[in-house]
């Protein structure tokens, strides 16, 4: 019997997101990078949406109250999901091409 389990994804932060998560809260930090963690099993899952960028982003909603949001790229030739920006959803759309 072979083990059918899904290859899971790589995590990796841009510096920017990095520098935004530590400007967090600690619990709702912890709460977001939790969320955050759940790509690696389905980058793609339900309530993901695309965002209209040339650059192939994604976003979704994260943390207490869903109101901060991860944009991040799916690279599925390298199995890498690449966060891009963390933030509060007010905040996090500014300058995404």
């Amino acid at each position: 019997m072979t083990d059918s389990k899904k290859q899971s994804f790589t995590l990796e932060f841009a510096p920017a997101a990095l520098r935004e998560l530590e400007k967090l809260d600690p619990g709702i930090r912890r709460r977001v990078f939790s969320d955050i963690e759940k790509l690696k099993e389905n980058p793609r899952a339900h309530g993901v949406e695309k965002l209209e960028t040339k650059e192939k982003l994604y976003r979704v909603h994260l943390g207490p109250g869903k109101n901060y949001r991860a944009v991040y790229q799916i690279r599925d030739q390298a199995l890498v999901v690449l966060v891009v920006k963390v933030g509060d959803r007010k905040e996090v759309y500014r300058r995404v091409k």
